[in-house]
Parts: C-alpha cells; structure tokens; sequence
C-alpha cells in the first residue's frame, strides 16, 4: 500500500490508516560492534520492544550489540529507517522474528521505503530466507 512517507512511523501509521499497533511490526537491523560488524534483521509486533541487550546479543554469540545506524542500514539493505522490509535482505543476513508475530492473521511491515507498506501473512515471512521464529525476541509494551 502506498503511505505518506511523513507517516512511515508506526505510531503514525496505524492512526493515519487506521492499523491496529498489533498488527504491525518493525523490521530492525541490529549490528555488533565487532570489527567487522555481525548484522542480523529482527521482526517485532509494534507493540513490544526488541529484547537488543539480552535475547537478541545471546543468539548471535556476540558481547555488544545496539541498533544499527542509518548509514549501516542504509548501506547493508538499500533501504532508509522506517522503510526497511523483511523481503529482499541480503541472502546471508539472518531474519530473527518474533514468535508473537506468528499469532496475528496478517501483519503490516515496511515495503522497503518511507512511501509504501505491506499486508502480508505471517507465514509468508517465514519462509523468507534466513527466517526463523524466535520466542521472546521482544519485551512486552
């Protein structure tokens, strides 16, 4: 669906177009501060938070994680914050979604920029390459 790119943002998103916040999630790249860098993709229902510090730092293996910058993201997906979508990532970039996200029929995510969104089943996103569910990738609220 096309979007008005000034409201990419979750929050609002789901008010301009009337979404409800648990049927949309945000497609986060994560980043290491090893050099170089490990990288991997999170999905989470818009109403949780990624669990970066703890959950999501222990399946990589790795000692610091944070968020990746705009620049990194940018440079490893093609796609702007706000925009990224779960389809078209890198082929070896690890697709982490949250198991929550299973539970919803369907599931609003970036469309791979700021102007546009995609409905899609949440099944859909697990076979994307690289995918596996994860249990409590996320906090709740």
């Amino acid at each position: 669906m096309d979007i008005d790119p000034a409201l990419a943002d979750t929050a609002a998103f789901c008010e301009a177009y009337d979404v409800a916040l648990e049927d949309s999630a945000n497609c986060i790249i994560v980043a290491s501060r090893d050099d170089p860098p490990t990288f991997a993709a999170c999905l989470v229902l818009a109403t949780t938070r990624l669990d970066v510090n703890k959950r999501v730092r222990k399946l990589l293996g790795v000692r610091k994680l944070s968020f990746a910058s705009a620049e990194q993201t940018r440079e490893l997906t093609g796609m702007e914050i706000g925009g990224v979508t779960p389809f078209g990532l890198p082929d070896d970039l690890p697709l982490l979604i949250d198991e929550r996200v299973r539970s919803r029929d369907r599931v609003v995510v970036g469309g791979g920029s700021r102007a546009l969104k995609v409905v899609v089943p949440p099944e859909a996103l697990g076979a994307l390459p690289n995918a596996s569910f994860v249990t409590d990738l996320a906090l709740e609220g």
